[in-house]
């Protein structure tokens, strides 16, 4: 695949402090892009600066082959980006809202009315139009917030924690588009999350911490990298769990032993069936990749 999003060298401070240092990633054409890191890790800097809402110091940004330093103009209308406080206006419609930001990139008359009955019936809205926006629930702000994103069908689309405080009927809906965007109309999503479940589902991973690149990978790679496995044991004896050597948390109704790898895992039962009858082997988690990468929980400073 073809990088769509390439950064190179990226430095952006605030006085003493240095939000962005050094930062270098690309983003594959058509993947799940997860960029991940706590409140302050740099995250939001380096958005602002690829939407070109802020100014780098140095290092370059190419962005489905235009260079931000020559083409800003021209990103914009390949960027629909979704920030966490929504941009749209809470006295009017939700239709007068959607029908307003659409004029700003051309698109009005037929057309637009053809634009928003796919992204009403995509992001199921259809019986929100009237409504003022702001009396409309977090949920349903956030599938206009979306569909406002989408308006002008950009190449990528920036979901910066999308579904956050969201009910979990919402996150599915909005998680059922994102996958439909990206494997039948190959956007790219670029995505910023807490939660670790999602950046499971992710294609490639950037972990950030004090404004660098502290890890990168498909989630499985990390996973194999940076966490072991586990041997859920059930129906066993605590005397035979021990007898293992091996760290093990106790739990209601098993024994969850660590173990280096699926190797590892997969020799210690073979060499010990009669304890082994009832079991699961499980990967190391994202949480626990990210704990070991930063030192930290996600959802600190949250």
């Amino acid at each position: 695949m073809e990088n769509i999003i390439e950064i190179s060298n990226l430095n952006k401070s605030f006085g003493d402090v240095h939000a962005v240092s050094d930062l270098s990633f690309i983003v594959k054409k058509g993947e799940l892009f997860a960029f991940l890191g706590v409140n302050g890790a740099g995250k939001s800097t380096t958005i602002n600066i690829m939407c070109t809402q802020l100014k780098k110091d140095s290092g370059k940004i190419i962005i489905d082959g235009c260079d931000l330093d020559k083409g800003s103009d021209k990103i914009k209308r390949r960027l629909g980006v979704v920030f966490q406080a929504s941009v749209l206006d809470n006295a009017l419609s939700v239709y007068d809202n959607l029908e307003s930001r659409a004029a700003l990139y051309g698109i009005t008359g037929d057309a637009f009315k053809k634009r928003l009955d796919e992204l009403s019936t995509l992001l199921k809205f259809k019986d929100l139009l009237k409504r003022t926006f702001g009396k409309l629930s977090g949920g349903q702000k956030r599938r206009i917030d979306i569909a406002r994103a989408l308006i002008h069908q950009p190449k990528i689309l920036v979901l910066d924690e999308p579904t956050t405080g969201l009910d979990p009927q919402t996150r599915k809906l909005i998680w059922d588009v994102i996958y439909e965007l990206k494997e039948n109309q190959q956007m790219t999503v670029f995505l910023t999350t807490h939660y670790m479940e999602e950046a499971s589902e992710a294609d490639y991973v950037v972990i950030l911490d004090n404004g660098k690149v502290s890890a990168k990978g498909t989630p499985h790679e990390l996973k194999t990298s940076y966490t072991g496995d586990y041997i859920t044991l059930y129906n066993a004896c605590e005397d035979n769990v021990k007898s293992l050597n091996l760290p093990y948390e106790k739990t209601k109704d098993s024994y969850k032993i660590s173990v280096s790898s699926t190797k590892e895992a997969t020799d210690i039962i073979l060499k010990n069936p009669a304890l082994f009858t009832d079991y699961e082997i499980t990967k190391g988690k994202m949480d626990d990749v990210f704990l070991s990468v930063t030192g930290k929980s996600l959802t600190e400073g949250n």
